[in-house]
């Protein structure tokens, strides 16, 4: 979290003390901008906005019940601000500047890749913003900050004012939106340019739309050209972790305080005299530029617009890579766990001159797409740290006996049938928002389930209000009358819920082209049921034939394909390899030894993401 003023700041402001109130505003102005910025892309409404905001949380800061819930209340006043005013733009249609006579520094995104220094990834992901529709803009504004460390899920549930669940799956598709934006800004910007792409612009005025994304982004997907644009994209968390909020631009303090006159003091006096004053001091070791500070002082209201000298930003570099050639052939599947991983590299920014501020290369956190199947050995809970893991499973509906670290997600799962107990219904409630649900019931030994005895089991799942996953089939998932080709229609007739699609892939040709195979069936899976896609098992095992296993250097080449395949994919939302433990029976395909004692297979797992 960016520093912030404490609970005992908020309390000694809400009392009317001027200092307190000073902090609490030049603390959390920066948030507020952020926020609004983002969300009001590129408009002259962005200061009105944040002027509003803190003007209104100053005048019923004395009503806030809970000061530890102060950020979460502004968030949700910051939101709703935010709304209002795309309430009254769409009576009235303002479009964008265009870029060639707008004011550079009132563009949110300019400001943002001018300030924090963004370049790779993480500018194009800048630029992408502008190609969100407007609710989704709302949305990435605060999910942003949420994957940047400076917002919990509560405070956006709270502020949006939806169930977790619910905006959970706002999120994924606001994630899908934006990684298509992403591939959109690619291809325009591609050198030399796609001779096809620019017939299909001609006409294009050079404003970001709704439909002008979904053109280029249709042809991108069919033209051999552009369609690597696709490929190597890093997940927008690593991009966005430990990122600064966007800073303050010094025009913004000026606008606030010209509409000081309608703060009343926390005194409970009418504010009075508005001073401006510029002040030179440290306001917070991660802001790095101006907060407004409005101060109240016995029914006199200051507005003070605090500047600080930019210190040198702490910009994380995008990991770099390699992907192989998207292929779109189908595979069969074979029961049975399995997981994934790619290698990354850090990449030093370019060379500066003196006069430009260094940057400090940070080594980016993994996706949380990237996932794990757990079962207990020594060392688990180190070594679900050290790969890196966003999230973990272990066929379980708790796991009270396989803790993982902070900061990797439990995921549990109704199994079988005789699972749907309720104890363990209750059990996945406390757990988390997403339930795994029927561990191949198309075979003996797992779930071994019929469809008809699915489909009466699932109204008990669907009633827990989570996230749910479709049963998890051993293989034949894109075959048309198959075990979960069946279940997917009875679902459908019966008015059932299935939120995202679970995979199992195990693939016996042990050779490269196991890559292109294994994502061949991932895309012919979601191509017919057009829903987001957990593989929670895949790897290589040939079940009836010699050798079982492949080679050390053959796992590799395979983890380092498929992870890179699988991240690329807008439509993946998590994938887990099978297994952690690399003992026992799983010594040829697992990835852990003990905590801290990676396979080969481990180590390239752990660079995965």
């Amino acid at each position: 979290m960016a520093d912030q003023p404490d609970v005992a700041t908020v309390v000694a402001a809400r009392a009317g003390d001027p200092a307190a109130v000073d902090r609490l505003v030049a603390g959390y102005l920066p948030l507020v901008y952020t926020i609004v910025g983002r969300a009001l892309e590129g408009h002259a409404d962005v200061d009105d906005v944040v002027q509003d905001v803190m003007l209104r949380v100053l005048r019923n800061l004395g009503d806030l019940r809970e000061p530890e819930s102060f950020r979460s209340w502004l968030v949700a006043i910051t939101v709703r601000q935010v709304r209002e005013r795309f309430r009254a733009r769409r009576g009235a249609p303002d479009a964008l500047v265009h870029e060639d006579v707008r004011d550079p520094g009132a563009d949110f995104t300019d400001l943002a890749i001018t300030r924090l220094e963004l370049s790779g990834q993480r500018r194009e992901t800048a630029e992408a913003t502008r190609w969100l529709d407007e609710d989704n803009r709302e949305l990435l504004s605060l999910w942003w900050l949420e994957a940047s460390g400076e917002l919990t899920r509560d405070e956006i549930v709270e502020a949006t004012e939806v169930s977790r669940q619910h905006a959970a799956v706002r999120i994924q598709r606001m994630k899908g939106q934006l990684e298509t934006a992403r591939v959109v800004v690619r291809a325009l910007a591609a050198q030399p340019p796609c001779p096809d792409l620019r017939l299909i612009t001609v006409h294009w005025d050079g404003t970001p739309s709704a439909l002008w994304r979904k053109r280029i982004a249709r042809h991108t997907r069919d033209c051999p050209y552009c369609i690597p644009a696709w490929d190597n994209l890093v997940s927008a968390e690593r991009l966005l972790a430990g990122m600064l909020l966007v800073p303050v631009p010094a025009g913004l303090g000026v606008k606030i305080g010209a509409g000081a006159g309608a703060a009343t003091a926390l005194t409970g006096k009418a504010a009075g005299a508005h001073l401006f004053a510029k002040i030179s001091l440290g306001v917070s070791q991660k802001v790095l530029t101006a907060a407004l500070a409005t101060t109240a002082v016995a029914g006199t209201a200051a507005a003070v617009v605090v500047y600080r000298s930019d210190p040198p930003p702490r910009t994380p570099t995008a990991a770099v890579v390699t992907t192989p050639a998207r292929s779109v052939a189908p595979t069969s599947a074979r029961p049975s766990p399995s997981p994934s991983k790619t290698s990354v590299s850090p990449s030093a920014g370019p060379s500066r001159t003196p006069s430009k501020k260094p940057v400090v290369v940070v080594t980016a956190k993994a996706s949380k797409k990237k996932g794990v199947g757990v079962w207990q050995f020594t060392g688990l809970k180190a070594a679900l740290a050290d790969v890196g893991a966003g999230w973990y499973y272990n066929w379980s509906s708790n796991n009270n006996d396989m803790p993982g670290p902070a900061g990797v997600a439990f995921v549990p799962m109704i199994r079988a049938k005789g699972d749907v107990t309720d104890a363990k219904l209750a059990e996945v409630k406390r757990e988390g928002d997403t339930l795994l649900a029927f561990n191949e019931p198309d075979m003996s030994g797992q779930a071994d389930m019929s469809v008809e005895d699915a489909l009466a089991q699932w109204p008990q799942l669907q009633a827990t209000g989570l996230r749910l996953g479709s049963p998890s089939v051993a293989y034949g998932g894109d075959t048309p009358g198959g075990w979960l080709d069946r279940f997917m229609t009875g679902a459908k007739d019966k008015g059932y819920r299935v939120d995202f699609i679970t995979l199992h892939w195990y693939g016996s040709d042990f050779s490269p082209a196991a890559v292109n195979q294994f994502l061949g069936y991932v895309d012919a899976v979601h191509k017919r049921y057009n829903k987001p896609i957990w593989v929670t098992e895949f790897g290589l095992m040939n079940f009836s034939g010699s050798p079982k296993y492949p080679s050390s250097s053959q796992l590799v080449t395979f983890i380092n394909g498929s992870t890179s395949g699988l991240q690329s994919r807008s439509y993946v939302e998590r994938y887990a390899w099978f297994g952690l433990p690399a003992v026992g029976d799983s010594v040829d395909f697992g990835l852990y030894k003990d905590g801290d004692s990676p396979t080969a297979a481990g180590e390239a797992y752990r660079a995965a993401g």
